[in-house]
C-alpha cells in the first residue's frame, strides 16, 4: 500500500470518527459549554473546518477560492483559532458548520487522491502563516489525522457531558 493510499484511509477514518461523535447531537445543544471543559461542539467543529483547510488543501494545493466563498472563512478565521467557545455562542450555527466541515473534508480527500507518494516527499505550498509542524506534504496530511483525532477527544467529552457517552456498541 503507497503512502497516499495509507493516509487517505486514514483521513477517513478520522474524519468518519468526528462525524460518528457528533451524529444525534441537536445543533441547539451545539452551543453548550460544558463546565470545566472549555469548549463547545460547536468550536470544535468550527476549528476543525479551519485545520482540514489548512492542513489538508491550502499547504497542500493552494487556496480554493471556492471553498472561501462558500462559507463566511473570515469569521471563522476570527471565532475558531484564537477565539473562545464563549465568543461563538449564536454567533452560527450547526447545521451551518457541518455542511461546511464536509464540503472541507471532501475536499481534501478529492486533492488527496490526486497526490502521488512522490507528492508526498514535496515541499508545503507556500502561505503567509508558516506551518506548525510539518515540512512536506506527507508530514502535514499525517498530523491533520493526528490533530483531528485528538480534537474527536475533546469532542466526545463534550458529547458525553451534554448528552452522555458515546455508544461503542461494547457487551457488557
Amino acid at each position: 500500500m503507497t503512502k497516499t493510499r495509507i493516509l487517505t484511509s486514514q483521513t477517513k477514518d478520522a474524519y468518519e470518527w468526528m462525524h460518528k461523535l457528533l451524529h444525534g447531537i441537536p445543533h441547539e445543544q451545539w452551543d453548550v459549554i460544558p463546565e470545566g471543559i472549555e469548549t463547545s461542539l460547536n468550536w470544535q467543529v468550527g476549528h476543525m473546518i479551519l485545520s482540514h483547510y489548512f492542513h489538508a488543501i491550502w499547504v497542500i494545493k493552494g487556496h480554493q477560492p471556492d471553498i472561501i466563498k462558500a462559507m463566511p472563512f473570515n469569521e471563522y478565521a476570527a471565532l475558531f483559532t484564537k477565539g473562545t467557545a464563549a465568543a461563538t455562542v449564536g454567533k452560527v450555527t450547526g447545521s451551518d458548520l457541518t455542511e461546511h466541515l464536509k464540503l472541507v473534508q471532501q475536499r481534501s480527500l478529492d486533492i488527496m487522491e490526486t497526490l502521488t507518494d512522490a507528492d508526498m516527499d514535496s515541499m508545503l505550498e507556500p502561505t503567509p502563516i508558516p506551518h506548525p509542524i510539518a515540512r512536506t506534504k506527507y508530514e502535514s496530511l499525517d498530523w491533520n489525522i493526528k490533530h483531528t483525532m485528538y480534537h474527536c477527544g475533546q469532542t466526545a467529552m463534550v458529547r458525553r457531558a451534554v448528552q452522555g457517552r458515546y455508544d461503542f456498541g461494547l457487551k457488557v
